[in-house]
């Protein structure tokens, strides 16, 4: 007996039960599975704060089965017998950013594409541009979207920056020179202003920020390899926050906040020589009350810190519990302040929800 998921054919036997005689399927004892649910991870507790203020756990989604539609008794038996179709999993997820209307858009530099969740419509995408002939797509790193949820995906091999429509449509590489080369040396982090149509990209081997025009054009460049004051080492992530620009540093083991000319305003961590918060920050957020949120991906938690970079407390811990990290990347904060985290080695996005006033 066997069934083709993928061309949706039936072999003879499989067909008789099928079709003249189904009803001997509701004659067979239900299996395990559907008799029993299997005992849920123990979800971590609130995290209680100062004035009311709380951070709960919301979810964690890991792969396509998590977004589609539950299947019912029917769906539920055939897959004990043909096997469940095949599924898209997380690979090795680095960044996530989150449009208009609620969906999840996140980089898989192991899958070699990008994975699309729309909760809302319990639909999936996976996107991919690996065999194409003009601009592969070889590591997507990290991910922005502009106000018409276009979305923006560097690609730190290929040196490129690959734009796409909402609904996936490729419109663009920008940085795609002749012979096919990118620009770029290892684009990574992502920011796209829609209202004064600019686009910002660090380019961590250059050490500098890239500010571009919508059709990818160089207007300006921030920053330079040093240790003080508005210059980087390695720099990564990068988000806005009203008019500052907020940029990781990773390797000043800083996270830096300048305006949009690049002017240094502060920063959270070392100044000199001193010892800093941060052994190995990789992705910044930002909530509605201006708190910056900083994944420290060696101690497996998530910072938070005040405007002025005082630490107010963190969350987290190496395991693979929820709630728990291991090699968290990416992280994004939506309008309603949920807290998407990219926990890179457990294959997974975990999702926190902050309670403020």
């Amino acid at each position: 007996m066997s069934f083709d998921v993928r061309r949706g054919e039936l072999n003879w036997a499989w067909k008789f039960a099928a079709i003249g005689g189904i009803s001997l399927l509701f004659c067979l004892p239900l299996p395990v599975w559907a008799r029993e649910k299997a005992a849920p991870l123990p979800v971590p507790p609130d995290i209680v704060l100062e004035g009311g203020r709380r951070l709960s756990f919301e979810r964690s989604f890991s792969s396509e089965k998590d977004v589609r539609k539950k299947p019912g008794l029917f769906g539920k038996l055939l897959n004990f017998v043909a096997g469940e179709p095949d599924m898209h999993y997380l690979v090795r997820p680095y960044s996530i950013a989150i449009d208009s209307t609620g969906r999840a858009i996140i980089t898989d530099p192991g899958a070699e594409g990008i994975h699309i969740f729309d909760f809302p419509q319990k639909k999936y995408k996976f996107i991919e541009r690996r065999e194409s002939r003009n601009d592969p797509m070889q590591s997507p790193q990290c991910v922005a979207v502009d106000a018409d949820d276009n979305f923006y995906v560097t690609d730190s091999v290929a040196g490129k920056i690959f734009v796409f429509r909402r609904d996936g449509k490729f419109l663009q590489a920008i940085g795609s020179l002749k012979g096919g080369e990118g620009y770029f040396k290892r684009p990574t982090g992502i920011a796209v202003d829609s209202a004064a149509q600019r686009i910002y990209v660090t380019d961590t081997l250059r050490d500098q920020i890239f500010v571009l025009d919508m059709q990818g054009n160089v207007l300006e460049k921030i920053g330079k390899k040093g240790g003080d004051r508005g210059e980087f080492r390695l720099p990564t992530e990068l988000k806005l926050k009203g008019r500052e620009l907020v940029v990781v540093d990773a390797m000043n083991l800083r996270v830096q906040m300048l305006d949009r000319n690049g002017t240094f305003l502060h920063s959270i961590g070392p100044e000199e020589k001193q010892r800093g918060p941060f052994q190995r920050p990789k992705a910044v957020a930002v909530d509605s009350e201006g708190h910056i949120y900083v994944v420290e991906a060696l101690r497996n938690t998530v910072q938070v810190h005040d405007s002025n970079g005082q630490l107010l407390y963190y969350f987290g811990k190496r395991g693979i519990g929820l709630g728990d990290f291991q090699l968290p990347t990416g992280l994004f904060i939506d309008s309603r302040d949920r807290i998407y985290v990219v926990d890179s080695y457990n294959r997974r996005v975990q999702v926190f929800h902050y309670f403020g006033h």
